[in-house]
This record gives C-alpha cells, structure tokens and sequence, in this order.
C-alpha cells in the first residue's frame, strides 16, 4: 500500500514496518513529497508499541536511492520559491530522526546508495550492505561539501580515508562501507534476492539484530585500496 504518500510503499507486518522507495525510472531520487512521507510515516511509527523495527528499502533494480532529485531543486532555483531550502531542511531534519529514532532502523543498502540515499541509511542503526553497493557522495563533484550529514560520517572513518571521499566522491563497495563505518553488516554473496524482505513476511522473524547478518564476516581489504590512493597522493 502506498497510504497516500507519493512514491512510497508503506507496509506493517506482524512488529515490522518497511517503507520502500518506488521511484525506480528515477533510480528512486528523493523529492520533497517523498521525504514528507517518510518523516510522517516514522513519526506515527515512533509512538505505535506494537511496532518494534522499520525497514527502509529502495525498488527495482538500481537500489536503494541515486540521492535528491536534482531536477526538481534546479527547476525550483529557477523559479526562485524557496522550495529547494525547504528540501534540504526537510532532509536534514529527516536524517536526524532517522539517527535518533526510538526504534532499530534496517537499511537495506543494495546498489546505488549515493548523497541522500547515504543520508536515509548511514544513520540508521542497521545497515545492510550487498555485492552491488556502490557507495558514493557525488555531490562534491559539482562544488558541494558532502551534505545529509556525510561530512558528520565521513569525519569518523579510520585515517585520512573519509577525506579521500569527501574531496573525490569516489564510489565505494560493501566492503569498503564496512570498513570506514558507513555500514555495519553484509549479505552474503549471490543472495540478495533470497533475502527474506518481502512484505508479506517482514516482521515475522527474529529480531532486526539479527536481519540480514552475514555469519563469518571476513574484515573487508577493500579499505587497503583507497589507502594506497591516499598514500599516492601525499607524495
């Protein structure tokens, strides 16, 4: 069901809410309606008992979320109405509860997660990672500074790594996620359809300490990659 939100799904199963992204043609960009619902929809959620954990997930087969809608803030910078500030406020302030929320978050972070897919899943408390994450924060490519709270998260990832990222907007893996502390969990490799993320069965197993958790987790060396690029450049 979508509850009225715009390019959303919004789901309850047995303790288990998903909201799912459903903005694939657009590789599931944020707009200001989408960011809306999400933040209405957790607040109901923040105060229902019967509701232990959410999940948050993108459709179709580009991932979790390409970031804002460009667009949609360009066309609004033309108009000149005071839209675009009030996205980025809304998703500012939507990242924050995400950070802060009362109840375990599960962000399922399959393939594109870049800018503000970062910002809706970086923060949350459970953060799944596939084979097909690519992680990046593009934005600083065109004069931004990593927004959604990147530069919060990215200050915190071991060395000068976070640095790297912030100054390059270079895309990373799972295992790089995992690494720098974007990410905490993956799953295994080739299972990323079996995963037990349906709606009709959210909610019905364990707890969302235990979703998704690859058992045998080897440290990534990813994390030596984007070492010998830093180690490259302080030449």
């Amino acid at each position: 069901m979508t509850d009225g939100h715009e390019n959303l799904i919004v789901a309850r199963a047995g303790a288990a809410g998903r909201i799912t992204l459903d903005r694939a043609p657009k590789m599931n960009a944020l707009t200001a309606r989408m960011v809306r619902g999400m933040a209405d929809t957790l607040a109901v959620w923040a105060a229902d008992p019967s509701l232990r954990f959410v999940v948050i997930d993108g459709a179709g087969k580009t991932g979790l979320c390409a970031g804002g809608d460009i667009r949609e803030v360009y066309e609004s910078s033309l108009r000149a109405d005071g839209a675009a500030p009030r996205f980025w406020a809304e998703e500012y302030r939507l990242n924050a509860t995400i950070a802060t929320y009362p109840k375990p978050i599960v962000a399922f972070m399959r393939g594109t997660v870049m800018g503000g897919g970062v910002g809706i899943s970086a923060h949350a408390s459970h953060r799944i990672v596939t084979d097909s994450t690519r992680l990046a924060m593009p934005e600083v490519r065109i004069g931004f500074i990593p927004d959604v709270g990147g530069t919060w998260l990215l200050a915190r990832a071991p060395g000068e790594a976070g640095t790297y990222l912030a100054l390059t907007g270079e895309r990373i893996g799972a295992g790089d996620a995992i690494a720098l502390g974007l990410a905490a969990s993956t799953a295994a490799a080739g299972t990323e359809e079996d995963l037990p993320i349906s709606h009709s069965g959210l909610g019905i197993h364990g707890s969302a300490a235990t979703i998704w958790r690859s058992p045998g987790y080897k440290q990534p060396v990813g994390a030596r990659r984007i070492s010998g690029k830093l180690s490259r450049r302080q030449r």
